[in-house]
């Protein structure tokens, strides 16, 4: 797989998506500003170091606060991830089973992060798309929790 062509036709789908602050590439990962988030908040598309045929969609902020938020926001509706996402990757076409993991990084960053297999798909275009559809759909399901959006006044 060819990771800086992946990278570079998923920026192009997320700057015409037009639901980020920000869009670059840096390095080995895509890099998207959360959109009208107070804090400093990422999405981001990157391989993974043990497997070449996946990548980790994720969210990503060193803000304990907006980490927390989120989670209370999950337990208040009783909400689980998984199924925000799911639900938001059916909306763009694609069907998927959605796994995450919840950490804090070695990097101090409080991350949700999915991993999506890419390798196997023959068609980097096509990759590409579900690489894109994963990370607008983290987007779309994190815009509605806890103080991801920003608060209301500021809309």
């Amino acid at each position: 797989m060819d990771l800086k062509s992946l990278l570079e036709q998923v920026q192009a789908r997320a700057r015409d998506a037009d639901v980020f602050d920000s869009v670059r590439i840096s390095g080995p990962r895509l890099e998207c500003r959360a959109r009208g988030c107070e804090s400093e908040a990422f999405f981001r598309v990157e391989p993974d170091d043990s497997d070449p045929a996946q990548v980790w969609i994720s969210f990503v902020t060193p803000d304990r606060w907006l980490s927390e938020s989120i989670e209370a926001d999950l337990e208040h509706t009783g909400d689980e991830l998984e199924e925000l996402v799911e639900e938001e990757l059916a909306d763009l076409g694609v069907e998927a089973e959605v796994t995450y993991q919840h950490y804090r990084s070695e990097d101090r960053l409080f991350t949700f992060r999915t991993p999506v297999e890419v390798g196997g798909m023959g068609d980097m275009r096509v990759a590409a798309e579900v690489a894109a559809a994963f990370l607008l759909a983290y987007e779309a399901a994190f815009r509605e929790l806890g103080d991801v959006a920003g608060s209301p006044e500021e809309m």
